[in-house]
């Protein structure tokens, strides 16, 4: 196998990888009644639209019953370097009501 051939599969499992990170946080941002473009875009204010969220919105079925935890979710932005966005989460999970 070649570099350019571990090169693409990294690539391309990086790019798997976020689309899970960004429907999570689409299905979190569901779960809790906010909107995930609101958000990401508090925490990204100079970034123009996030095309790979807005696909995954138009795209995806979202279900009600899948619980996403707010530390999870926390944890997972982090792990993608999206430390803004997750700073922007807590805020919004301080604000949450109780369950």
């Amino acid at each position: 196998m070649d570099f350019k051939s571990i090169d693409e599969q990294v690539i391309q499992k990086y790019q798997e990888d976020e689309q899970l990170m960004i429907r999570l946080f689409v299905q979190w941002c569901k779960n809790n009644q906010l909107n995930p473009i609101e958000l990401y875009s508090r925490a990204y204010p100079e970034q123009l639209e996030n095309l790979t969220m807005k696909k995954v919105m138009e795209d995806a079925e979202f279900e009600d019953e899948i619980d996403i935890d707010n530390e999870m979710m926390l944890d997972v932005l982090q792990l993608f370097g999206n430390d803004d966005l997750a700073f922007v989460l807590s805020d919004e999970i301080s604000r949450l009501p109780e369950n």
